[in-house]
């Protein structure tokens, strides 16, 4: 029996790695190579979904679901886009000092939404980036042009002017305001960006830096665990899509006997007690059903919603415990969670996909649902269309657990490696690695 669930869980993670694949193929613009943040009508480019869809690229190629030469023509063509790309910071450019406006024209390439120009999505873009460049290592015309970009790109940017004279890195950039007020306080997904800040050869944020930035960590205990403190599952999910963490340690959790890998095995926990508590009453709520994570959701906007029963708050951070939670959870940021804690993730996505059918749509996990919301028909509310982030973050997840070979491409970036060794991060494979860079030496 174990033998016959194990077989059908790995096809069950197929099919649902394969339909995530599929939205950078359906919603791509193949001039360009730039990726819808949503599959909704009229949606911009969100520059995190194209590092996201680079990154996948090299794994769909080992999967046999991508001609590398296609991969090589989609990632090239987001690769000249980007070097060509209006560097003005006026307010219909791209982006300034190397980094990029949150969100973008599909065709043009110009800042849409009054977006701000995002230091963190650029630092997902940029991920995506270095692992085209891991991976497409032939001698030919086409993969040597493209490393040459991505070292462009990222030599580029430049981190130290994104502090904005502060001690972190300030969260945006806008050309009628100049640096927004807040900055990447607070642990978050932005450990990979200071990573990949710190080890810039031409722009480097100082160790500082990132010191300042740790030093607005909450650590706290919850439900008996004591760890790291973020609301939102994604936060303990995005850096670790690139990063393995496992065992590797920066002086903050060394001095916590912890790692962000442990840390996110216990929001994992954290978030499974959460719903069980079940502290509003909301529908389908327990240790089966749970995912509080940045994502779309309800809004009383809608007729139908107008009245109900309690507040919705559309697409929101969501987080545990503190909320914001309005019963609408995030079946992708519970499969994101798979390398954390695989049984359990199984068995919920299972449960939650058996209880509640609506929220597959085309084959893949909708950004959400809210079964405290039904229709006439005792349905649950359903997101509409999928989001890139989603289904990005979901095919990572799943391929890191899987074979590991996107933490393989990232180990053995030199980038990744300084950026770690300047943060602090000791032992594990960055010791092992050390090590046996000295032997061959």
């Amino acid at each position: 029996m174990a033998e016959a669930t194990a077989v059908t869980n790995e096809a069950m993670l197929d099919q649902l790695q394969r339909a995530a694949f599929d939205y950078f193929l359906l919603n791509a613009n193949s001039h360009n190579g730039l990726v819808a943040d949503t599959s909704r009508p009229g949606s911009p480019v969100s520059i995190a979904v194209v590092g996201f869809a680079l990154s996948s690229y090299p794994a769909a190629v080992e999967r046999g679901w991508l001609d590398r030469r296609d991969a090589v023509r989609r990632s090239l063509a987001a690769l000249r886009f980007f070097r060509d790309s209006d560097q003005s910071g006026s307010p219909t450019a791209t982006g300034y000092k190397g980094f990029y406006f949150h969100f973008l024209d599909i065709q043009t390439g110009a800042r849409m939404w009054n977006s701000e120009l995002s230091m963190i999505d650029t630092a997902l873009l940029i991920a995506g980036v270095l692992t085209a460049r891991m991976y497409f290592t032939a001698q030919t015309e086409d993969e040597t042009e493209l490393r040459e970009l991505a070292e462009f790109l990222y030599q580029r940017i430049d981190w130290r002017w994104s502090q904005g004279g502060g001690d972190t890195i300030r969260q945006g950039w806008k050309p009628e305001c100049s640096f927004l007020h807040y900055g990447w306080e607070g642990y978050s997904e932005a450990i990979l960006l200071y990573v990949l800040a710190m080890a810039s050869p031409d722009h480097p944020i100082t160790a500082s830096c990132y010191k300042s930035w740790t030093a607005t960590y909450q650590w706290e205990n919850l439900y008996d665990h004591d760890y790291l403190y973020a609301g939102p599952l994604f936060v303990h999910q995005f850096s670790h899509a690139w990063i393995d963490f496992r065992g590797i340690r920066d002086r903050f959790m060394r001095e916590a006997r912890s790692d962000y890998f442990e840390n996110t095995q216990r929001a994992v926990d954290i978030q499974r007690e959460y719903t069980q508590r079940n502290p509003h009453e909301y529908v389908g709520y327990d240790e089966h059903c749970w995912g509080l994570s940045a994502c779309d959701g309800p809004t009383d906007a809608r007729p139908d919603l107008s009245h109900a029963p309690h507040r919705v708050f559309g697409y929101a951070a969501r987080g545990v415990p503190y909320g914001p939670d309005d019963g609408t959870l995030s079946a992708p940021a519970v499969l994101a969670s798979l390398p954390f804690a695989p049984e359990t993730v199984m068995n919920s996505i299972r449960n939650m996909i058996d209880r509640y059918p609506d929220m597959m749509t085309d084959g893949r996990l909708a950004t959400s649902f809210n079964p405290s919301l039904p229709d006439a028909q005792g349905r649950p509310w359903v997101s509409a269309g999928h989001y890139g982030l989603d289904q990005g973050i979901v095919f990572m997840m799943i391929e890191n657990h899987r074979t590991g070979s996107i933490w393989q491409l990232m180990r053995d970036c030199s980038y990744i490696n300084d950026g770690l060794h300047r943060a602090g991060f000791r032992g594990g494979w960055l010791q092992q690695l050390a090590a046996h860079e000295r032997e061959s030496n």
